[in-house]
């Protein structure tokens, strides 16, 4: 496989490109913080956007890649400065538009995972060789004197080379040039890249955002279920995304209708669910349902912990929660086997376990786990 053939490491399967991507939707006061920033001439060179996993960190990136190279730098001019901008919106026919994204705006650097030694697949980090290549791009581009936007998505994926040799280029930043990184789980990157950065923290997507988002990359949204959807991808369009192709709020109704048997699990509609995690083909699904599985337990040890009921996100979900974690001693329980079988299921995944045994060992622990505490 040819390089070139290889997958986006920074694209949803299914989904546009955040490069793609027009609007972004609930992150207002992060926007309004950046053209804060811009407008009072206190740009910092390097921008770290954080937040979870599918919030919409890179469609706000490339929303400001766009606007600083599509944004006259102030000079005076003969009739004095502009007024200053109030949105992070542009013209999005101009070429500096059509070239970045096309990947072919010589002002732009995306920094992300590259082909492995062999180019057949992508490397599993981002590596020291690519920032490098970065550093060469500044040095050859510095010629126009002009602006240049560099995106690294996602610095977590840096190994420990390229995290240093991204620091040096943060510590002595070249001339007009601004960092945009974006990061998951900023507290893993190096404390002096942290340090060398303003951060823009995005919060999850409040559901009728999130819902905006979603029809936006094509996913499909029913009105009576934004709030469900909301509950259970935790304002994140990516989580929305996937829960949307793959039938996730069908699936979870599924899973509350066989939790609700316990402790006298229903097994042939445990078995039923356990086999659409199997077969060519269902490796995605396996995925979600050990997912929403998590998600689950998660929701009903929080809600016998602190003693108030989520936002149903299935019918029938509140009632399961008050008898099956009815004090904190049940909730914890709850708590220990999630993390417990969440690690089981995935590590005899990596062994190629049978799916299907996977996921109905999981369904029978939670019955003897309900059974035990029905007896207490």
């Amino acid at each position: 496989m040819a390089a070139d053939d290889l997958p986006e490491p920074d694209r949803i399967e299914g989904a546009p490109h955040p490069r793609e991507t027009q609007r972004l939707f609930g992150h207002e006061a992060a926007e309004a913080e950046f053209l804060r920033a811009y407008t009072s001439a206190r740009m910092h060179h390097g921008w770290l956007i954080t937040g979870q996993k599918g919030v919409g960190k890179a469609t706000l990136a490339w929303r400001i890649a766009r606007f600083l190279l599509n944004t006259p730098e102030e000079d005076g001019g003969l009739f004095g400065a502009p007024p200053p901008p109030e949105s992070l919106d542009v013209d999005l026919h101009t070429p500096v538009v059509r070239r970045m994204a096309q990947l072919a705006e010589p002002r732009l650097f995306l920094l992300r995972r590259g082909p492995n030694d062999k180019a057949t697949a992508l490397s599993a980090d981002i590596r020291v060789d690519e920032v490098r290549k970065m550093k060469s791009f500044f040095a050859l581009s510095a010629t126009d004197g002009g602006r240049r936007v560099a995106i690294i998505d996602a610095a977590d994926e840096m190994n420990t080379g390229a995290a240093n040799a991204l620091l040096k280029l943060l510590e002595e930043p070249p001339a007009k040039v601004t960092f945009l990184v974006i990061a998951h789980q900023p507290h893993r990157l190096l404390p002096t890249i942290r340090s060398r950065c303003r951060e823009l923290r995005l919060t999850p997507l409040a559901p009728e955002a999130l819902a905006k988002a979603l029809e936006q990359v094509g996913g499909a949204v029913d009105p009576d279920a934004v709030q469900a959807l909301g509950e259970l991808a935790g304002g994140s369009v990516g989580e929305a995304f996937r829960l949307s192709n793959l039938e996730g709020l069908k699936l979870y109704q599924a899973l509350v209708a066989l939790l609700a048997t316990l402790p006298r699990m229903d097994r042939p509609r445990a078995l039923a669910l356990a086999e659409l995690g199997a077969g060519k083909g269902a490796e995605e699904r396996f995925d979600l349902i050990i997912t929403l599985l998590d998600l689950f337990l998660a929701r009903l040890a929080r809600a016998g912990v602190t003693r108030q009921l989520p936002p149903e996100a299935a019918k029938g979900e509140s009632d399961l929660f008050q008898r099956l974690a009815p004090n904190e001693a049940a909730a914890r329980s709850w708590a220990d086997l999630a993390q417990h079988l969440s690690l089981r299921a995935r590590r005899g995944k990596a062994v190629n376990l049978d799916p299907a045994a996977l996921l109905m060992d999981s369904f029978l622990k939670l019955d003897e786990a309900a059974a035990l505490l029905a007896q207490r």
